[in-house]
């Protein structure tokens, strides 16, 4: 027996009927077809799965869909606007903070949702706030270092 739910993804309405036990992270990639959002261990170790909830990062594959109703939640798909990337994507392009890409789509969103609490973060608050998220392909130098190119960015 389906539940009806109602949100905003990347911006449009969203109206569905779904399983009560749907995992968000679920929803956005096997019912709408957002596949930037990463599955990555389901136990919400990793953040490769992190969205936007109503402005903060959640790890989706902790999020039920229908916890999720009412929200407006943002992937990776709607992060740029008018074509333009964020300032976090840029920052990551600029400064190679990717090597394989798998993390990169919930490393981003967590660094947006750091960057809208700390305008200005300091190198150890950079790291604290993405205890969160996992790579296993850097030693997450280049990732500090696009936050702090992106908080420049943003701070202009």
């Amino acid at each position: 027996m389906g539940v009806p739910i109602q949100l905003e993804v990347n911006g449009q309405t969203v109206r569905q009927e779904v399983e009560p036990r749907l995992l968000l992270v679920h929803f956005l990639r096997d019912v709408l077809g957002l596949t930037g959002t990463k599955i990555g261990c389901d136990t919400s170790q990793c953040g490769a799965c992190t969205v936007l909830m109503d402005g903060h990062a959640v790890k989706s594959c902790t999020v039920l869909a229908v916890q999720a109703d009412g929200s407006s939640i943002t992937t990776i798909e709607g992060l740029a606007q008018d074509g333009k990337y964020h300032p976090v994507q840029e920052a990551f392009w600029e400064a190679h903070g990717l090597q394989c890409g798998y993390c990169t789509p919930g490393m981003i969103l967590s660094v947006v949702d750091l960057l809208e609490s700390h305008p200005s973060p300091s190198e150890a608050e950079i790291r604290e706030g993405l205890e969160g998220n996992l790579c296993r392909c850097t030693g997450y130098h280049n990732i500090v270092r696009a936050v702090q190119i992106a908080a420049e960015a943003m701070g202009k």
